[in-house]
């Protein structure tokens, strides 16, 4: 059975992702001191993207939890260091808000 809420989430996300990404991405770049977005992996660019677009777009979702949902995702799809380095530049996007 599926979760309407959810598919309206997703949707909702991955077109607001895909509409803004230029956006998005420059905000990475602009945090990424001393990193270019090339040389940030698929996922951890990925779970950026996602939690960007829920901070600076969709109002729904706290702040905090956007960051602790990046977080613990880079935690099972990719590396502790990924997700150390994902939670300092999300912290500082938030903090340059």
């Amino acid at each position: 059975m599926r979760d309407i809420k959810a598919d309206e989430y997703v949707k909702k996300v991955f077109f607001g992702v895909y509409e803004n990404v230029n956006d998005i991405d420059e905000i990475i770049s602009q945090n990424a001191v001393g990193w270019s977005i090339k040389r940030i992996t698929k996922t951890a660019l990925a779970i950026l993207r996602l939690a960007i677009y829920e901070i600076k777009y969709y109002d729904e979702i706290p702040v905090s939890v956007a960051i602790n949902e990046a977080v613990e995702l880079a935690k099972k799809y990719s590396t502790p260091e990924d997700a150390s380095y994902i939670n300092g530049l999300l912290g500082t996007v938030v903090r340059s808000k």
